[in-house]
């Protein structure tokens, strides 16, 4: 594998371990109102780029079953 897949793959797991602890950190209910609207904001902004990631690597499979 190639030095770029490799950091997509790690950037992508660092994501989804990202991912995690902001919802464990909503779960936990100590965040304030405003710290847990910043939390989401993130997630969202964390899950928009692992779905675009996965999108990627659908197409690339689908490419190569061509």
């Amino acid at each position: 594998m190639n030095k770029k897949k490799d950091n997509n793959i790690s950037s992508f797991e660092n994501d989804l371990k990202s991912l995690q602890k902001i919802l464990e950190d909503i779960e936990k209910d100590d965040l304030s109102l405003e710290m847990m609207i910043k939390k989401y904001q993130e997630g969202v902004e964390i899950s928009k780029k692992c779905q675009k990631t996965l999108q990627e690597a659908e197409q690339k499979i689908k490419e190569i079953k061509e």
